[in-house]
C-alpha cells in the first residue's frame, strides 16, 4: 500500500512489517516518469519486488520496484533480475581507456606473399588487388633501424636509378639500331 508520494518516488508500506520501502520513480514504470503522483496515489495497493537493501546510519533502507512486477497479477516479470542488471550497467560511468597503451604480444615474424606486409600469412590476407596495403606499426627500436636502412637504401637507390637510366638509354639506342638495320635489310630484299 502506498504510504507517501514524493517528487523522487513513493514509499510503500509492506504488509506484516513496520518498515517502508522506496520505489524510485525510475522503477515505477518502464517508461520515463516525471511526476510519481501521476502514477500512484496515497492508499493505492501495488505489487512490488524487493530489489535491494542497504544499511545506512543504523537504519535499513529497502529499495523496491514496480516495473518488474505485473500490477494485475503480482507475477514477477524479471525472476532472474536480468533487466535490473541491465539498468545498473547503464548507470555506470564510462571509463576512458584511450590513455592506456595497447601492446601486442607475439607478432609473427613473417612476410605475407600476397601483399608484402609483415605479421600475417597469405591465407589470412584480405588485401584486394590494387587496394590499400596496411602493415603493423614497427616498434621504436625497429623504427630507428629502419630509418638508418632507409637513408642507406635512398643513397643506393639513387645510384641504382641513375644506372637504370643509363641502361634504358642503351636499350633505346640498341632498338633504334636494330630497327634501322631491319629496315635496310627489307630495303635490300625489295631491290632484289
Amino acid at each position: 500500500q502506498v504510504a507517501t508520494v514524493t517528487e523522487y518516488g513513493a514509499f510503500i508500506k509492506i504488509p506484516g512489517c513496520r518498515k517502508q520501502g522506496l520505489v524510485h520513480k525510475t522503477h515505477m514504470s518502464s517508461c520515463r516518469v516525471d511526476k510519481p503522483s501521476e502514477i500512484v496515489d496515497v492508499g493505492d495497493k501495488v505489487w512490488v519486488k524487493l530489489i535491494g537493501k542497504e544499511m545506512k546510519d543504523d537504519k535499513l533502507k529497502l529499495s523496491l520496484s514496480m516495473k518488474v512486477v505485473n500490477q494485475g497479477t503480482g507475477k514477477d516479470l524479471d525472476p532472474n533480475n536480468v533487466s535490473l542488471d541491465q539498468d545498473e550497467r547503464k548507470k555506470r560511468t564510462f571509463r576512458d581507456y584511450t590513455s592506456q597503451k595497447i601492446t601486442l604480444e607475439a607478432v609473427l615474424n613473417t612476410v605475407c606473399k600476397k601483399c608484402g606486409c609483415k605479421g600475417h600469412f597469405a591465407k589470412e590476407c584480405f588485401v584486394q588487388p590494387g587496394g590499400t596495403k596496411y602493415s603493423l606499426i614497427p616498434e621504436e627500436e625497429e623504427e630507428e633501424v629502419a630509418a638508418a636502412g632507409y637513408e642507406r637504401d635512398k643513397k643506393t637507390s639513387m645510384a641504382d636509378s641513375s644506372s637504370k637510366k643509363r641502361k634504358k638509354e642503351k636499350k633505346k639506342k640498341k632498338k633504334h639500331k636494330n630497327k634501322q638495320s631491319s629496315e635496310s635489310d627489307s630495303d635490300s630484299s625489295d631491290s632484289d
